[in-house]
């Protein structure tokens, strides 16, 4: 059979931040993905469809919720697909890596996606021997991973590595194949928040900055650091300036800012909205209006909007205008050749004078996303910031660094 968007009904838990899905086969008989223990949504679904749940399958062992592929299976008699090596303690069919189950016309097959978790499966769809999309669980999400720290803290890193070999197997498969992922905004299983809930295998590959991680190490690095700014990258309030509670945070505020201005911050979990004031009162800033409760999670949660920024290593940028925001003592040092130069301090009132669709540098690529927060908030669409400085940018595209001497020359 074909699946269109139709037969795939996404059960969204606004609450725990993740997704379930009922998969509609054709023939009265349903597949139900990742359903949580409260089940009334999904049985909603089935009874508006008049049907019934034939199979119940669980990516991985939920650290965030309970399960209801066991209440599936007794009041439907679901078959419980699940990973053999996770010993389960109750019926079902364990699957290993590459095992398949014929759903009547479309297959599931078991991919082995260790990271999340130990025994975590991505299910991949197939019709015929075309791929239809993908349930990630805890593997592959938007713009990110799952966290793989829920099993401690001595187990993190090992973890981090297994994620990096199950994202590379899933980014392998076609580019149009969907992703149906579980964690999204707001789950606390999930890395950085965002606003969509599911993607393609080809925008994730353009767009989530642990995929463009060009070795193992960089990767783990990136999971396991959180870096403000892929976090932004991945989704942030329109209009919002990207500025990293760090050492340089009073600077930067005074710098970009009024200080007639009145300021809302969003904070993550674990940051200390006393350090926010602190830093504010002592440039002069007192105009402080409060902090989001909740965080970007919070404002989705309410329905508001959040929107993305590209974050791409050196070999993902396009070739077009490259807009360099360091410092003029950096960028004489070295800088890409034809570069434009206007530092971030003086962003704000020249953004009129950057060039569309330009390539957003500084040296490793938090101030390049403050600035690409200011041309955003100026009206400019379609920016890039760049995962990286100059030196990479020109390993990847062939060009040697420009240098200006004390004199100007170049």
């Amino acid at each position: 059979m074909g699946l269109t968007e139709d037969h795939l009904i996404p059960l969204v838990d606004h609450g725990l931040g993740n997704s379930a899905y009922l998969v509609d086969l054709g023939d009265g008989r349903a597949l139900a993905v990742d359903a949580c223990r409260d089940l009334r949504a999904l049985y909603a679904a089935a009874r508006r469809r008049d049907l019934t749940v034939a199979f119940a399958a669980d990516t991985h062992l939920h650290a965030d919720f309970l399960s209801g592929a066991v209440q599936l299976g007794h009041d439907a008699g679901a078959i419980v697909l699940a990973s053999a090596s996770g010993q389960r303690a109750f019926p079902h069919r364990g699957l290993a890596d590459g095992d398949e189950v014929d759903l009547g016309g479309l297959r599931l097959r078991a991919l082995a996606t260790p990271g999340h978790t130990d025994e975590h499966l991505s299910f991949l769809l197939l019709d015929g021997g075309q791929e239809l999309g993908v349930f990630t669980g805890g593997s592959l999400i938007v713009n990110s991973a799952a966290r793989t720290d829920l099993l401690g803290a001595d187990r993190t890193e090992e973890l981090a590595r297994a994620q990096y070999h199950s994202m590379r197997r899933l980014a392998a498969l076609p580019e149009a194949t969907a992703v149906w992922l579980t964690h999204g905004a707001g789950s606390f299983c999930s890395a950085p928040p965002g606003t969509e809930r599911t993607t393609t295998i080809g925008a994730q590959k353009r767009t989530n900055p642990l995929l463009a991680a060009p070795d193992e190490n960089t990767f783990v690095k990136r999971l396991l650091a959180g870096r403000p700014a892929a976090e932004f990258a991945a989704g942030h309030i329109p209009g919002s300036l990207s500025i990293p509670l760090r050492e340089q945070f009073a600077t930067w505020l005074g710098w970009l800012l009024p200080d007639t201005a009145p300021l809302a911050f969003v904070i993550d979990d674990g940051q200390d909205p006393a350090e926010v004031v602190w830093q504010a009162y002592k440039i002069g800033y007192e105009r402080l209006a409060g902090h989001l409760s909740g965080g970007l999670p919070a404002w989705l949660e309410a329905g508001g909007q959040a929107v993305g920024t590209a974050f791409v290593t050196a070999d993902q940028a396009p070739d077009g205008p490259y807009l360099d925001v360091r410092q003029e003592a950096e960028y004489a040092a070295g800088h890409v050749p034809g570069a434009l130069h206007l530092e971030l301090g003086e962003l704000a009132e020249h953004a009129a004078d950057a060039p569309a669709g330009a390539v957003v540098a500084c040296g490793h690529g938090e101030r390049a996303m403050t600035a690409a927060s200011l041309l955003e908030r100026a009206g400019h669409t379609g920016v890039t910031v760049l995962d990286g400085g100059p030196a990479e940018y020109a390993a990847a595209h062939g060009l040697r660094l420009d240098t200006v001497d004390a004199a100007g020359a170049r």
